[in-house]
């Protein structure tokens, strides 16, 4: 169907090949000049211009500098249950790579904000946080190549969520006709076949039931992968996070030290961190004090820092506005949130 998000006949671009099989898209006209760039990376299931809001970044930067790109990784569209953070990062570097390079022949001097929305936001944390390149080399992915990241001029978050507490919603709630018992059994069940799959080979990866994970509010076409099910549920936090626990309200302080607390020492951001959190987000369970949530971050992110890293003009929750600002109801919440990227791109000039 006709998204009435994007004009008919579509917006004119051009199409990148950053490697010989991942592309991105950027949002520009063959008369404009935009030397500078914003790469927006969606949640899970997005892919290249599946996130709708988007096109209002895209009509407010048409008289600016700022070109806007969207992207494809391994991970996209129905495959996020086959993937991990560390090779979503490493081809972001790569797509960072090529649209500087791109952008730095064509106008002699660029500048780059990575943009995340949902699972993009911890793509974002993870690219700055995480050591420089990543260490981490999982024996089930002979493929990472551990790209060494350039540095951001900026960074935005967009509903950054707990996937485990967005679960624990659904233990505590039932979903699609399931008792909150019905669910709880089906999840223990996964929870032990993922684990015992990924003690006993600690060199592959398994793939958990469809017919199962169905059943606890995943997508009944996406598979889902025990190592990617546990990296998301993290059954062992907030004592000991998964990499894809980046945002649960139950975190301690040493734990944040250890994602948003490291932006500073790593050096990858040039400019401050913006986060924004959807004021109705149905992906954040009722009992979660948002205010509260991002205090934390940003104290977590200036803790020790003689210069604030943390945007505190920008960043804040968009009221009213639901996970994706995607319902028809959206076009305040989609009004403000295009006004504060164009603040914050007003502090870059």
């Amino acid at each position: 169907m006709y998204s009435k998000f994007w004009p008919k006949g579509g917006h004119s671009g051009i199409l990148h090949h950053y490697t010989e099989t991942l592309v991105t898209f950027e949002y520009t006209s063959s008369t404009a000049r935009q030397p500078h760039s914003i790469l927006f990376v969606g949640g899970l299931g997005d892919g290249l211009a599946t996130t709708s809001y988007t096109a209002d970044i895209v009509r407010a930067l048409q008289p600016t500098e700022w070109s806007f790109f969207t992207l494809n990784l391994t991970s996209s569209y129905q495959a996020w249950g086959l993937g991990h953070l560390d090779r979503d990062t490493d081809e972001i570097a790569q797509c960072i790579r090529y649209i500087k390079s791109y952008k730095n022949a064509k106008y002699g001097h660029s500048k780059l904000i990575l943009m995340g929305h949902s699972t993009g936001s911890q793509c974002v944390i993870h690219y700055l946080s995480r050591p420089n390149p990543h260490t981490f080399d999982p024996p089930f992915d002979s493929e990472l190549q551990h790209v060494e990241r350039l540095a951001l001029d900026g960074a935005i978050m967009q509903a950054p969520v707990s996937d485990r507490e967005a679960i624990q919603w659904v233990l505590h709630h039932g979903i699609g006709g399931k008792s909150p018992s019905q669910v709880k059994a089906v999840y223990e069940k996964l929870q032990a076949m993922a684990k015992e799959a990924a003690l006993s080979d600690p060199s592959s990866d398994t793939m958990l039931p469809i017919s199962m994970t169905s059943q606890i509010g995943y997508p009944a076409n996406t598979p889902l992968s025990s190592r990617r099910f546990l990296s998301l549920t993290s059954p062992e936090s907030p004592k000991s996070p998964s990499d894809d626990d980046l945002f649960s309200s139950d975190l301690t302080e040493e734990q944040l030290g250890k994602t948003f607390g490291m932006i500073k020492q790593q050096g990858l951001l040039k400019h401050k961190l913006m986060v924004l959190m959807s004021g109705a987000d149905q992906s954040v369970p009722d009992w979660i004090n948002k205010e509260e949530v991002l205090a934390r971050w940003k104290k977590a992110t200036n803790l020790n820092n003689s210069v604030e890293i943390w945007d505190e003009e920008h960043s804040g929750l968009i009221p009213g506005a639901s996970h994706a600002l995607s319902n028809d109801d959206q076009a305040e919440p989609r009004k403000f949130l295009v006004g504060k990227v164009l603040g914050y791109l007003k502090t870059l000039s």
